[in-house]
């Protein structure tokens, strides 16, 4: 079984909402894959998705329920066939914990976004925000669970 892990600042917006869409993604491709999302911050730990993150996801229909923060772990990045962060610092930072594992941005997956485009963070904006910021990630989800499922 391959593993993904959708890294931001405080998993409490933009890799939560990366994971729920992959999962949905993926098991309606049948993919053999394990789904999880974590951040490179302790500060939201045990947190639940961001409001408007949820409002967001459930509008479209996906699963918004039982998340809690979590810190990445050096497990994660052991354990993982691909590992999707969403901004670049964030990509240099979990190369640094660990040289070997695979890190990706999500954005360059996203083939209406330029190499190297953090996703939008929007968290400090309004409801508008969190819907551009769901476009951008359906919109690289093909791109990381091809990238998976060729691995």
């Amino acid at each position: 079984m391959a593993k993904v892990v959708f890294v931001c600042w405080g998993n409490i917006c933009r890799s939560p909402m990366a994971e729920r869409v992959a999962r949905r993604l993926a098991a309606e491709r049948g993919l053999d894959v394990e789904i999880v999302s974590a951040g490179i911050s302790s500060e939201e730990s045990g947190n639940p998705i961001d409001r408007r993150a949820v409002r967001s996801l459930t509008a479209r229909g996906y699963d918004a329920a039982g998340h809690r923060a979590r810190r990445i772990t050096p497990a994660d990045l052991r354990e993982a066939d691909l590992v999707v962060a969403v901004e670049p610092f964030q990509v240099e930072r979990l190369l640094t914990l660990d040289p070997d594992a695979t890190v990706a941005l999500l954005n360059d997956f996203n083939p209406a976004k330029p190499k190297d485009e953090p996703l939008i963070d929007p968290w400090y904006g309004d409801q508008a925000g969190f819907e551009d910021t769901l476009d951008d990630v359906e919109a690289a989800m093909p791109g990381i669970l091809d990238a998976v499922s060729l691995s």
